[in-house]
């Protein structure tokens, strides 16, 4: 695989992921070392200063997989908040994992389940908290 494009994660984020991380139902899931080498790696932003076109945490984004063509919309969530038929996908699922930091126009390749290879590009992004000056979300 590639090397993965550079991320960029605001504070507000990175503190609450930081967190979900560290609980213990949590810190044992191997989805959890994934997420927390993506931080490791993360460009570090205040909220403010977030680039309107990186996807954060509650942001709807849409993205494309180069490899089948197939277009999806999704909200990047907290765990308790996933929910797959509204489109809404925890940040410990792979995809979202992946997703979290990206800016449009960046791909990543990422494993789905059942090892299937990917590549997506995020194409837009609908809603970013920071963007719409929502720092609560």
């Amino acid at each position: 695989m590639a090397t993965p494009p550079p991320i960029t994660v605001s504070s507000r984020d990175l503190d609450r992921l930081e967190r979900l991380l560290d609980s213990p139902a949590v810190a044992a899931l191997p989805a959890a070392a994934a997420l927390g080498r993506e931080l490791e790696r993360a460009n570090v932003v205040a909220p403010a200063e977030m680039p309107a076109d990186v996807v954060t945490m509650n942001s709807e984004v849409t993205c494309v997989d180069e490899v089948g063509g197939e277009t999806h919309r999704l909200t990047l969530v907290y765990p308790p908040d996933a929910d797959v038929d509204k489109h809404k996908i925890s940040v410990l699922a792979p995809v979202g994992t992946a997703l979290l930091g990206l800016s449009v126009g960046q791909s990543i390749d990422w494993n789905a389940p059942g090892g299937r290879s990917l590549r997506l590009r995020v194409t837009s992004i609908a809603y970013q908290p920071e963007a719409s000056g929502d720092f609560s979300r």
